[in-house]
């Protein structure tokens, strides 16, 4: 166990920040899961937005390498490519 002052904090600010990245990947996974298992295309173009702002905060903070966020946000583009051109 810590015995330092600036250790308790370190171990507090650790578990803090857990749990603030375990929160933002949760979101980020449950966004991608909505966005391509719907099939409505209004419906996907305001949650492929949604999605898309949240990942690009979410690399700006430093939260997603920015190769990963370019990764998902392609996979979302193309399946919003493949519904509203076959629509």
């Amino acid at each position: 166990m810590a015995s330092h002052k600036s250790a308790k904090k370190r171990i507090r600010t650790n578990e803090r920040k857990r749990v603030i990245n375990k929160r933002n990947d949760s979101k980020i996974k449950t966004l991608v899961k909505k966005t391509l298992t719907s099939n409505d295309k209004t419906e996907i173009e305001k949650l492929y937005k949604e999605t898309i702002s949240f990942i690009d905060k979410s690399t700006t903070k430093g939260n997603l390498h920015r190769n990963t966020a370019a990764r998902k946000k392609s996979v979302l583009s193309k399946h919003l490519n493949k519904v509203t051109a076959s629509k």
